[in-house]
C-alpha cells in the first residue's frame, strides 16, 4: 500500500507453455531425473522510456536436472484486461471492471463534474484469488481497492466505496493461457459495503479472504464533525446507501469472506470475531485454524487469531503480540510474546455493532495523564491518547478497537506500514513485510511505550517470524495452536540512498525497495516480493530463492505505478500460476527528480500507454514450468521435450 494510504493492484500471473527442443540421445539414456536445482535469472531496470511504460519482463527461470541437463524457460507478460474496460456485466449492462456498487446493485456515479456524470472507476486492482476449480470452472476474485482521483481531478481516495469481481476464466488446455469469460460484480449489500480492500488471500479451503484497510477511527468520527473519519464514512454512506445518517465506523475494519458456489454465485460474510483493524491480509496456517494478519499504518500492531473449529472463522481467540527485542542486524530481530485479549463470535460481536455502541461507550479518555488512564498510542488517532476501559466493555474494546485495547493490555503498538504476510510451510516460517521501518520502530523515548528501537530503513525490512509449537500466553495459559509465532528476525533490508540516481531512485535499484505484498511458492522454495515504493521509480516483483539466498528482479511495472497482489499459484488444472499486480500508473511522479530521460517525455508516453492514476492494468506472465511437475520426485523427463 502507498507510503500513506496504502495503494495495491491490476492482475498478471506466471503461467506455463513450454517450447522445447528434440530429446538428445543423453537424455534418452537417462531419461527419469529429479530437479536438482532452480533459478531465477533476472533482469536489468527499465533504461528507456519505452520499457518504463510498459510492464515487461525478460527474466526468465532455469531448471537443474539430475541427469546434468539444465533448461531455461523465459517469462513474458501479456494483459487481460484494464480496470476501465467495460466487461463487467451488470444489470444486462456492461460496465467498467473497476466501478463499484451500491447497495441495491447499481452502479456508483461521479458527478463531480457537473453536467457530465460518469462512472467512479477504480485504478487500484489489487489482490487475486484464483481458487481451485469448482465444478471444472476457474474463478478469480479480485478488489479494487479505492480510486486516486475523481472525473475533475480532485483526490477521492477513502471517499467512494470500493468493490471485488468475479472473473469467470478459461484455461488453454494445452498452453495453459487464462482468459476472461465474464466479470461482475460482488454483492456486499448483506454487510453494510466494503471499505478500502487492501491484499487478500486464498483459505486452505477455497474461498477468498479480504480485508478492510485503514479502519476509520470511531474517536474522531464521534467527536470531530470535519474529521476524515467523519466525512470518508459519511461520503461513503451518502454513495452506499444515499443516506449519510447511515455512516457508522464500526461497520469496517474487519475480514471479509467470500465463497463461490458450484453455479458461480457469491455469498459474503464479514468476520468480526477476527477483530477489527487495519487489515492488510489474513493468512491462514495448515492448521485452518490460526492466522496471522498486517496491520498497515503508523503504530500498529502484530496479531494472532485461533479459530475455535478448522475452515471456521466465525469464532475464534484474538491475540497480539509484545516485542522483545533482541538485535539490530539486518533490520532486527526479537522474541514474541502473545497477550490473549478475549474470544468472541461473528454473533456475539455483530449484535454488539448494531446496538449503536459508540467510541465514548466503550472508552473514558482525558486530554492529560490522569490516574486510572493509560497513556497509548495507535495508528487511528494518530497521536498519545490517555483510555481508561468502561466496566464490562472488554469484549467491544477487543473486537471493535482491537489496537486500543492491546495497547492498554500491554502489546506492541509501533509498527509501521506492516503489510504482506506469507508462509513457508515445509520450514515453519511466516514472512511479514515492513515496508517502511521508521516512526515508533525506531527509539521513541517520548512515546508512552518504547519496545522497538530499530534501526530506521526508509526502504523497509522483509522479515520471517519463527513458527513453534506448545507455546503459552502472557498469562502462562497454553495457546491452541501449534503454528504461533515465537520470534521474529530480518530477512532482506532495503538500502535507502543520500540522494537521488538519475532515474529518481533513493533507494539501491538492486535491492527491494518498500516491500509490500508477499507470496511462497512451496515448488519453487521462492519467496515473491512485491514494491509499494516511492523509493523506486519503477517498482517490481523480486524472487528471493530462500535456500541459495538469491533474489533475483523478474518483473517491472509502469513508472509510479505499485506492483502487489502477489499470489502463487503452484496447480490449477495441470498448469501454475504466479499472480502479481500494478495500479496507479504514473503517481507522484511530477515531484521526482528524473534526468537520465526526458521527464515529460516520460509522462505523455505513460498518459498514452495507459493513462495516469485512471486505470489499472490486469494481465500475466507466461512462461513457467508445470510446479506441479517440479514437485515429481522421479519425473520422465522425456515428456518435456516431445
Amino acid at each position: 500500500m502507498k507510503q500513506v494510504f496504502g495503494k495495491t493492484g491490476a492482475v498478471m500471473a506466471l503461467t506455463l507453455a513450454l517450447t522445447v527442443p528434440a530429446l538428445t540421445p543423453a537424455m534418452a539414456s537417462n531419461s527419469h531425473a529429479t530437479i536438482e536445482s532452480v533459478k531465477f535469472n533476472g533482469m536489468d531496470a527499465p533504461k528507456t522510456i519505452d520499457q518504463m511504460v510498459k510492464t515487461y519482463t525478460n527474466a526468465s527461470l532455469e531448471v537443474k536436472y539430475s541427469n546434468g541437463y539444465t533448461k531455461k524457460f523465459p517469462l513474458s507478460y501479456k494483459r487481460l484486461f484494464k480496470s476501465e474496460d467495460q466487461v463487467a456485466l451488470n444489470k444486462d449492462k456492461l460496465i467498467p471492471a473497476g466501478t463499484p456498487i451500491d447497495v441495491n446493485g447499481n452502479p456508483i456515479i461521479d458527478r463531480s463534474v457537473p453536467g457530465a456524470p460518469a462512472y467512479y472507476v477504480s485504478d487500484a486492482p489489487d489482490a487475486n484469488s484464483l481458487l481451485k476449480p469448482i465444478n471444472g470452472q476457474l474463478y478469480m476474485v479480485t478488489h479494487y481497492e479505492y480510486q486516486t482521483i475523481d472525473a475533475s481531478g480532485t483526490s477521492a481516495y477513502g471517499i467512494v466505496p470500493a468493490s471485488m469481481s468475479l472473473s469467470t476464466l478459461e484455461q488453454n488446455k494445452k498452453t495453459g493461457e487464462l482468459t476472461t469469460k465474464s466479470v461482475k460484480k460482488i454483492d456486499f449489500s448483506g454487510v453494510n459495503g466494503l471499505w478500502i480492500p487492501c491484499n487478500g488471500s486464498l483459505s486452505p479451503w477455497n474461498t477468498h479472504l479480504g480485508s478492510e484497510e485503514y479502519e476509520p477511527d470511531a474517536r474522531s468520527f464521534e467527536t470531530n464533525p470535519t474529521s476524515s473519519a467523519r466525512t470518508s464514512v459519511e461520503s461513503f454512506a451518502r454513495l452506499y446507501f444515499g443516506d449519510a445518517s447511515k455512516a457508522n465506523p464500526y461497520f469496517y475494519g474487519f475480514i471479509p469472506e467470500i465463497a463461490v458456489g458450484k453455479n458461480g454465485e457469491t455469498s459474503v460474510v464479514k468476520h468480526y470475531s477476527i477483530g477489527r483493524f487495519s487489515h492488510e491480509l489474513m493468512k491462514m496456517m495448515p492448521d485452518k485454524k490460526t492466522a496471522f494478519f498486517g496491520d498497515d499504518g503508523s503504530y500498529t500492531t502484530m496479531f494472532m487469531y485461533v479459530a475455535d473449529q478448522k475452515e471456521d472463522l466465525s469464532a475464534g481467540t484474538l491475540y497480539a503480540a509484545k516485542f522483545h527485542q533482541t538485535g539490530t542486524e539486518n533490520g532486527g530481530s526479537g522474541n514474541l510474546e502473545w497477550i490473549k485479549l478475549g474470544h468472541a463470535t461473528d454473533k456475539e460481536v455483530k449484535q454488539i455493532i448494531d446496538s449503536g455502541v459508540k467510541f465514548s461507550d466503550i472508552f473514558e479518555t482525558s486530554s492529560v495523564p490522569k490516574d486510572g488512564f493509560k497513556a497509548i498510542r495507535q495508528y487511528s488517532y494518530g497521536k498519545t491518547e490517555y483510555l481508561k476501559l468502561k466496566q464490562g466493555m472488554e469484549k467491544a474494546a477487543a473486537f471493535l478497537e482491537s489496537r486500543r485495547y492491546a495497547a492498554l493490555l500491554g502489546a506492541t503498538s509501533e509498527f509501521n506500514k506492516m503489510e504482506g504476510v506469507t508462509l513457508n510451510e515445509k520450514d515453519g516460517k511466516v514472512y511479514v513485510a515492513i515496508s517502511d521501518q521508521s516512526n515508533g520502530m525506531l527509539a521513541n523515548p517520548a512515546d508512552p511505550a518504547d519496545d522497538m528501537k530499530l534501526p530506521k530503513i526508509k526502504s523497509g525490512v522483509t522479515y520471517q517470524l519463527d513458527l513453534a509449537a506448545g507455546q503459552k500466553d502472557s498469562a502462562g495459559n497454553a495457546i491452541d495452536s501449534k503454528y504461533v509465532a515465537a520470534g521474529m528476525s530480518g530477512l532482506i533490508a532495503g538500502k535507502d540512498m543520500p540522494s537521488a540516481d538519475a532515474y529518481g531512485n533513493t533507494a539501491d535499484v538492486n535491492t527491494v525497495a518498500n516491500t509490500d505484498n508477499l507470496s511462497y511458492s512451496e515448488a519453487l522454495r521462492t519467496l515473491f516480493i512485491g514494491e509499494d515504493s516511492g523509493m523506486h521509480t519503477n517498482n517490481f516483483v523480486w524472487a528471493y530463492n530462500v535456500d541459495t539466498k538469491q533474489l533475483s528482479r523478474i518483473l517491472s511495472v509502469p513508472a509510479g505505478a505499485e506492483s502487489t497482489g502477489l499470489s502463487a499459484v503452484d496447480n490449477r488444472k495441470g498448469f501454475s500460476y504466479i499472480m502479481s499486480n500494478f495500479q496507479h500508473p504514473g503517481d507522484e511522479l511530477e515531484g521526482k527528480s528524473i534526468t537520465a530521460v526526458d521527464k515529460n517525455a516520460l509522462l505523455s508516453a505513460i498518459q498514452k500507454e495507459i493513462g495516469i492514476d485512471r486505470t489499472g492494468g490486469v494481465g500475466y506472465i507466461s512462461g513457467l514450468p508445470s510446479l506441479e511437475d517440479l514437485l515429481n520426485p522421479n519425473r520422465d523427463v522425456r515428456s518435456l521435450f516431445k
